[in-house]
């Protein structure tokens, strides 16, 4: 009995509390009265105690206040005493209105009223309810929720623009999302879906406002700190990311439901939805794969798996960024962004199981499986896209090389392939293979041209230069995403092609027993063979002194001279000159100089060095390197004063393979010039010299250059000037930048639009 009066008693005290708590609805009404209230005080003449910007000022705060006690009032339930209070409070200041004067009002609004309900809800600790999943709510509060929700994300650009600004993206991908689902929501409550269908997505539409709507509390009531606002901007990114994460993957089921189970239905009010889903599907998968890549950086340890997966979500985001782009067939597009979006759905749940499953064996075992299915998905997507979804390329004719020096080029283009082969970029790694088959090929092309006087194959030479920079194009829009998918699926492999036949070519017409050959006397300066160094040459005159002046003076013992720098800056270019100057030329006994570039067979670079140390005219292949060539060199050099130069040396392994057979012991001033882009391969070497570090070139250097390079012995006309200078300017002082945009302005009419 007692128990039973203890119920009644509690039973009684509920319903006192219901009764007492004002209505959502009546909240409402009552802010807008508020507002309406105020914009009318604000047009009448005897209104005088607030100016135009306080008024706006305490518009805005009230339709926070709206927003807040909308969120307040269906997440507490009618249970918390302070929304009670607050409730009741903004009830009773609307019901005054009609017995109080206006001016008074709106002074009580702005000083008191306003400000502490604000600090009322701020202190309200309604956010807690956020941090576990509400109680189980009908249909009615969940639509009732929905609907507030989607009010408060149109409030919040308005009144807390200053941490949304630079997250505008996201937060118009949110209210996209949201607002796509609380219509497919709607279908439910409408009854154009069985609730049956649609059963197992249900539970996560609850979550999901649990989660916009704590979002939503937390940027109402965050006090913006001026002093800390880049720290706030990127909080709130944070927290938009992350909240993206969690309910984009609601809206991939809700799409995959669109594509099965509802694909057949007949009511007109689906059928419109399906059609804007799939009208912003694209961008929603966009950026949720763009916000998942990065995620997995910061949260899944590295693995072959997450690889796997990474490369798939870059596969399907150069699909996703050409979407637009009209290079998909307009009757298939449909059917394949509806796989892209399948694809998509596996990604997600692949990452969803290494994050959970990271610690049990048996299930990575199996999540490794799926990842694996994922390569061979790529693979049969390409093979669709190329026959099915994709329109062909109209034009697939040869970009053509717009520069002058083409082994130079060749020589930088390599690197780059080479790096982009050695890089963990997930971009580079969804086509590595195709990468590698390119540099082998150009690697092998190049060996024929290095020195061979390309005049007498200039046609062949320009072919290849055309293909390898058709190939470059090709690589850098893959990873780049711009009109990547055109270059991945038809236009790098025809390239690749190309560079196949091309390579065919050079082998027939070239002989390989031909492809080097040495023309050297120790007394004489070297003529140009070495194409890499520019036949215009300005700038560099104190270095180049400098080195001269450690070449002919200084210590008996052997030192070397290290030029060092980034590539394009001219260090093979100032060495050049040195190494043929006179009073250089007439100072050695011996001199030889050697490209080493990547070469990794230091018996064919020492091969070389010993050739042109004996003076040997001719040619050698790789047949003819004499396995004691080190001894034989060594003996070559003894007792004489010897200038030998290693340019583009890339490692210490190699430095210390090739100086090992140079004598050292006998004081004769002899010398050893090092160009290399690390500098810690010439502090390696270093005797006595310091390594010069190579500046860049001064701004008069550099319109010297370009002027050269553009008009030969004449000079600019006084028209094209300004516009030079300004060219000569952007080049930043680098001669190989110069060098290039000369080349291509050569080739064209000397006008200032250009």
């Amino acid at each position: 009995m007692e128990s039973g009066k203890e119920n009644e008693g509690e039973r009684k005290e509920a319903e006192a509390n219901s009764s007492s708590q004002v209505s959502s609805d009546v909240l409402r009404e009552d802010i807008v009265n508020l507002q309406d209230f105020i914009e009318i005080s604000k047009n009448e003449e005897d209104q005088t105690v607030l100016d135009t910007d306080q008024i706006e000022k305490l518009k805005l705060e009230l339709t926070v206040l709206s927003a807040s006690l909308q969120l307040c009032y269906y997440i507490s339930d009618g249970s918390n005493t302070g929304m009670s209070c607050i409730s009741y409070e903004v009830h009773d200041l609307v019901q005054s209105l009609f017995h109080q004067n206006g001016n008074d009002i709106l002074v009580k609004l702005k000083d008191h009223v306003v400000p502490r309900l604000l600090e009322n809800i701020k202190s309200s600790k309604i956010s807690d309810h956020y941090s576990k999943s509400s109680p189980t709510m009908t249909v009615d509060q969940l639509v009732e929720l929905l609907d507030a929700l989607l009010v408060n994300l149109q409030y919040l650009p308005k009144v807390r623009a200053e941490l949304l600004l630079p997250s505008r993206t996201q937060y118009e991908l949110l209210q996209n999302v949201f607002g796509n689902l609380r219509d497919f929501h709607d279908l439910i409550v409408n009854g154009c879906i069985e609730r049956k269908t649609i059963e197992c997505v249900l539970p996560q539409f609850q979550l999901m406002t649990d989660r916009v709507g704590h979002f939503c509390f937390v940027l109402l009531s965050y006090q913006l700190d001026k002093t800390d606002e880049k720290d706030e901007e990127d909080e709130v990114y944070s927290m938009l990311v992350h909240l993206l994460l969690k309910i984009i993957p609601v809206s991939l089921e809700v799409m995959h439901i669109c594509s099965t189970n509802l694909k057949a239905s007949k009511s007109a009010e689906v059928g419109r939805f399906i059609k804007q889903l799939l009208k912003s599907s694209p961008d929603i998968i966009r950026e949720y794969l763009i916000h998942l890549q990065q995620h997995m950086v910061n949260a899944v340890t590295p693995s072959t798996t997450a690889r796997n997966i990474h490369v798939m979500i870059e596969f399907l985001l150069i699909i996703l960024t050409d979407v637009s782009k009209d290079v998909i067939r307009h009757d298939k597009l449909l059917v394949l962004l509806e796989r892209v979006r399948a694809l998509s759905r596996e990604v997600f749940i692949l990452v969803r199981n290494l994050e959970e499953n990271s610690r049990n064996e048996e299930n990575m075992k199996e999540t490794s499986g799926a990842s694996l299915n994922l390569l061979k998905d790529i693979d049969v997507l390409k093979e669709d896209l190329k026959n099915v979804f994709l329109e062909s390329p109209a034009d697939t004719s040869q970009l053509c090389f717009p520069m002058s020096d083409g082994l130079l080029y060749m020589t930088l283009l390599l690197r780059n392939l080479n790096d982009l082969l050695n890089s963990n970029a997930y971009s580079v790694a969804l086509i590595k293979e195709e990468i590698g088959w390119v540099k082998e090929d150009l690697e092998h092309i190049r060996s024929f041209f290095r020195n061979v006087e390309q005049e007498l194959h200039r046609d062949l030479w320009t072919r290849v230069l055309d293909v390898a920079y058709e190939a470059e194009h090709a690589i850098n829009s893959i990873l780049a995403r711009d009109h990547g998918l055109l270059q991945i699926i038809f236009l790098l492999p025809d390239t690749i092609e190309k560079i196949k036949l091309v390579k065919k070519e050079v082998q027939e017409k070239i002989s390989k027993k031909t492809s080097v050959i040495f023309t050297n006397s120790p007394n004489k300066p070297v003529e140009n063979k070495l194409s890499i160094a520019s036949k215009i040459i300005v700038g560099f005159e104190e270095e180049k002194e400098w080195i001269i002046r450690k070449l002919t003076s200084g210590p008996s013992e052997v030192d070397v001279i290290s030029i060092v720098g980034m590539p394009g800056l001219g260090k093979t270019t100032l060495a050049y000159r040195v190494y043929n100057d006179k009073s250089v030329v007439g100072h050695f006994d011996v001199r030889a100089w050697c490209t080493v570039d990547q070469e990794r067979n230091e018996k064919k670079l020492l091969q070389r060095i010993f050739n042109q140390v004996i003076g040997l005219k001719g040619s050698f292949n790789e047949d003819g390197i004499d396995n004691d060539v080190a001894d034989k060199l060594r003996k070559h050099l003894i007792g004489k004063r010897y200038l030998i130069v290693l340019d583009d040396l890339w490692d210490t392994a190699t430095w210390d393979e090739l100086t090992r057979p140079f004598p050292s012991e006998f004081q004769k001033g002899s010398r050893v010039i090092l160009t290399s882009r690390k500098k810690e391969v010439a502090v390696h070497g270093k005797c006595h010299s310091d390594p010069l570090d190579l500046r860049l070139l001064r701004l008069e250097e550099s319109w010297e250059l370009l002027e050269k390079r553009v008009f030969g012995e004449e000079h600019c006309p006084d028209e094209l000037k300004d516009v030079g200078e300004k060219i000569a300017r952007k080049c930043d002082g680098l001669p190989l930048v110069l060098d290039l945009i000369g080349g291509v302005i050569s080739r064209k009419e000397n006008k200032e639009a250009l």
